[in-house]
């Protein structure tokens, strides 16, 4: 039979097809081959890396393979974030997102480098967690919130707050006390948590409002004082730590935090990595840390973390417009 040579190719595409995405789809059945690498945004010994090294740990274990941690700061999180989505979408990479990277920064930052909802793959939410308004002992003599209040309002100069830069959940928490109370500070960005804890210890900062794991070891060894916790009740990391909201009725400022990857990762990559996330956070020693740590572990779909992350870049959104916040 004789074929135009036009449809040769047309009736070549089906073999052609197996022979060119035969071995991509055998490589996906047997993800993970090889170690994983997940991008912590921020540097060692703030929130986000301690919360990602727990989860990193426990599902390198579930999933056959080490998932190395990897800190890439920068821009209030968006260098890393950037690099997770611009990664290939082959589950070799993945990354720790939270309420700043995910939330904040896309109205913060006028030109990022990616889009939360097109660039990237929501996996699961891990934590929520609860920010705890702590003060330098050296410079801040309140001992209460009610006492903190009418300091700050009291001070001749507004209060320096650090944060892990802009558009850290720091910031945010911050923006929204000044927010609820009309009490102006003064923000003063670094590059991670961490540093800003030292120099609040020696000091040189006032205050902050920032994640439990980090602050709440400074807390009990007494070189900061805890005030008040940013969810609407108590914690169990903390249970005699008042809530922000017994003095300011209604104030919330919690922070999240979650697993994303680059956009277009196979269903079944996410699915695995779902299940394994949320095995983890059903894990007795982790569920302790975590809880050690202030954090309450909050496992879900990915679906239904695409959508919370929706609902929060509106929420903290419309605080940055109004707060006339910029990335400086």
């Amino acid at each position: 039979m004789f074929l135009p040579r036009r449809t040769l190719p047309l009736l070549a595409l089906p073999a052609l097809a197996r022979g060119v995405f035969a071995p991509a789809l055998a490589r996906a059945d047997d993800w993970p081959s090889r170690p994983l690498r997940m991008v912590v945004p921020f540097t060692p010994g703030g929130s986000t890396d301690i919360l990602g090294r727990v989860v990193a740990q426990r599902i390198g274990v579930t999933l056959g393979q080490q998932v190395v941690v990897e800190n890439r700061p920068g821009a209030g999180g968006s260098v890393g974030t950037e690099l997770i989505a611009r990664a290939a979408p082959d589950g070799y990479t993945i990354g720790v997102g939270h309420i700043g990277t995910l939330a904040v920064n896309p109205t913060l930052y006028p030109r990022l480098g990616y889009d939360p909802a097109k660039d990237l793959s929501a996996i699961s939410l891990i934590a929520m967690v609860a920010n705890i308004l702590a003060v330098s002992p050296r410079s801040v003599p309140a001992t209460t919130m009610p006492e903190f209040l009418a300091f700050a309002r009291a001070a001749r100069q507004p209060l320096s707050f650090g944060s892990g830069g802009n558009g850290s959940a720091a910031h945010l928490a911050m923006a929204a006390l000044s927010d609820a109370t009309g009490i102006a500070f003064s923000h003063i960005p670094y590059r991670g948590t961490a540093p800003m804890v030292t120099d609040m210890i020696s000091g040189q900062v006032d205050m902050t409002m920032s994640g439990g794991p980090a602050l709440l070891p400074p807390v009990r060894a007494g070189q900061l004082r805890a005030l008040g916790v940013s969810t609407r009740t108590r914690i169990e990391a903390a249970p005699d730590l008042p809530a922000i909201a017994e003095t300011l009725p209604g104030f919330e400022a919690a922070q999240w935090y979650g697993v994303v990857g680059p956009a277009g990762l196979p269903e079944s990559v996410v699915g695995r990595l779902n299940a394994a996330i949320r095995g983890a956070l059903t894990a007795p020693e982790v569920l302790a840390r975590l809880r050690d740590e202030g954090a309450d572990p909050a496992p879900g779909t990915p679906a239904a973390f695409a959508a919370f992350i929706q609902v929060e870049m509106q929420r903290w959104g419309g605080l940055i417009r109004r707060a006339g916040l910029k990335a400086d």
